[in-house]
């Protein structure tokens, strides 16, 4: 069995090699009940575990339906799937995600509707219209092949209404971005290949993206990366910035800086806690702990280079070295903004973004920041 093929689970092998279970994405859920709810609604009869295919999932795998109905004289069949994220820590793992089909208008295809828990497109910049149920392209697309391929089956036009509910799901986009995205109501269906890989972090950098297609479908000009809530507070009191004008970076400097290399908007703010962006100063862009750590001997080669002589080598963590800084009146945590905003314009390359970056300390007081400046002048 190689890389490129699944268990006999259905689930890419790759992942089950390294121990951490794979899972599947709200689209791939959402596939998965409409196909069951649809052949209900055509036979009587509703499959389970229905079987779905899906491009990163080969052969077709099975989903069990765990929740059924029919409304009178089948005018409409509804299933539900409860969606397993595998080892991924996502805050849809458990939740039911069902399908209601109902026929539609001859030579319609497939609509969609957002149903209860499925939020609706209220800002431009993202990749459906305003006014859309937030169901993304890619699960549009896995759906639409299905209903075909069920109603060549059946011998039916495949003419449906589709309409997309997951359970509690207003009360679970709280803890997501889709409010500040403008996705009111509910979550968002998504998914690209079907698949969940456990912590890919795909989901969160998949957010980033999109937070910076709605900053500039905004007309915003000047946007601000925050690595927490407390950075944010920051972005907010020092700039004035509206919420859709916030992106929640947390560990991926990397990610915001590559997208706006291609989709540049005139101001970044960087803001952070002193040991993250100490991080991104050394040139790391992802700032998690498990993949980067501060190095002490960066921070002393900085004061060295601006005439402090600081022996900082001893110190165990950021704070430490922060601390000891601030004692010897070196403005440590300045230097290191003024690094991370040279590496942030490298990233950028020539893309005409000006950059300043905000280092916080625990409690959120700004204990180090530097100028706003672009590559020409960096």
């Amino acid at each position: 069995m190689t890389s490129e093929q699944s268990s006999p689970s259905g689930r890419p092998a790759q992942l089950e090699r390294t121990g951490l279970r794979s899972g599947w994405t709200t689209g791939a859920c959402a596939t998965a009940a409409t196909t069951a709810a649809y052949t209900a609604l055509l036979t009587g009869e509703f499959p389970d575990p229905v079987t779905i295919n899906l491009p990163t999932a080969s052969p077709a795998f099975a989903l069990a339906v765990e929740a059924v109905s029919t409304g009178p004289s089948d005018r409409w069949a509804m299933a539900g799937i409860v969606k397993d994220a595998g080892d991924d820590p996502d805050v849809t793992h458990g939740a039911l995600v069902r399908a209601t089909v109902r026929r539609g208008a001859p030579g319609s295809g497939v609509t969609y509707v957002a149903g209860p828990g499925v939020g609706t497109v209220t800002k431009p910049g993202l990749p459906l219209a305003v006014g859309e149920p937030a169901i993304n392209p890619m699960p549009r697309q896995f759906i639409a092949e299905h209903v075909a391929a069920v109603a060549a089956a059946h011998g039916d036009a495949g003419d449906v209404v589709v309409e997309i509910s997951i359970d509690h799901g207003e009360l679970l986009a709280t803890k997501t971005w889709n409010p500040r995205l403008g996705i009111l109501g509910g979550l968002s269906v998504l998914g690209t290949t079907g698949v969940v890989v456990p912590y890919s972090c795909s989901a969160w950098i998949d957010s980033i993206r999109r937070g910076i297609d709605v900053a500039r479908a905004a007309g915003h000009t000047h946007v601000a990366g925050c690595t927490g809530s407390t950075s944010e507070k920051v972005a907010v009191s020092t700039y004035d910035l509206p919420d859709d004008a916030l992106l929640d970076m947390g560990d991926f400097a990397g990610a915001v800086l590559k997208y706006l290399r291609r989709h540049p908007i005139d101001r970044l703010t960087i803001v952070g806690g002193f040991a993250k962006l100490s991080k991104l100063a050394a040139g790391h862009l992802d700032l998690h702990s498990g993949r980067s750590q501060v190095s002490v001997a960066h921070l002393t080669s900085l004061a060295a280079a601006a005439g402090f002589a600081l022996d900082l080598t001893d110190c165990n963590t950021g704070l430490e070295a922060l601390h000891r800084a601030q004692a010897s009146s070196v403005p440590l945590a300045d230097l290191v903004a003024s690094a991370a905003a040279s590496e942030a314009l490298a990233v950028l390359r020539e893309a005409p973004v000006v950059v300043d970056v905000i280092c916080i300390d625990r409690a959120g007081t700004i204990v180090g920041r530097c100028e706003p400046r672009s590559r020409a002048q960096s």
